[in-house]
């Protein structure tokens, strides 16, 4: 498996890993009619231009497909004193999740953070989706929980965050 910064070329195996994983985890958490409306040029296009705008990672088998990235930056919100950084969102096909891969496509985000003066980190992540574990196992702590609307249906967000990421920088 390698890990690596995405280039545009890599847009389509990002928009694949993105629709697949989003079918299979949110599957009964988000509205069957969102899920059905994902495909894959749409969002090959939303991530030629997402890889230059943020900072973007992928882990790839050693033949070269993507299962998997990351994708953060600055805080978005800014409601949320002390937390300057974002983990926009990380995305591994069902398949690879459960091998390590999440932890590796954590760390890069948080070094880029850091590089440009960023000391903390948050990321969203709705409240049926079993990937908070991950994220607490990862350190994160609670900071808030919010409602959002996706194609209608009224869901719980939580808010995690780490107050200091340089555990998540050592961790690599």
């Amino acid at each position: 498996m390698r890990f690596r910064k995405a280039t545009q070329q890599d847009a389509s195996g990002i928009a694949k890993v993105h629709v697949d994983s989003w079918r299979t985890t949110y599957q009964n958490i988000v509205p069957d009619t969102f899920l059905d409306s994902l495909n894959y040029e749409d969002c090959t296009k939303r991530w030629e231009q997402n890889v230059n705008e943020s900072s973007v990672y992928v882990a790839e088998t050693d033949d070269g497909e993507i299962v998997g990235f990351s994708t953060g930056g600055k805080e978005r919100e800014g409601k949320y004193n002390g937390y300057d950084g974002e983990l926009y969102a990380i995305n591994i096909l069902k398949e690879y999740q459960g091998k390590g891969i999440g932890k590796k496509l954590v760390k890069p985000i948080a070094d880029e953070l850091s590089n440009v003066g960023y000391n903390s980190m948050l990321v969203w992540v709705l409240e049926d989706n079993d990937a908070k574990y991950f994220y607490e196992k990862l350190g994160a702590q609670y900071i808030d929980t919010a409602d959002i609307v996706i194609a209608g249906a009224k869901l719980k967000a939580i808010v995690y965050g780490w107050p200091d990421i340089t555990e998540l920088i050592k961790e690599g």
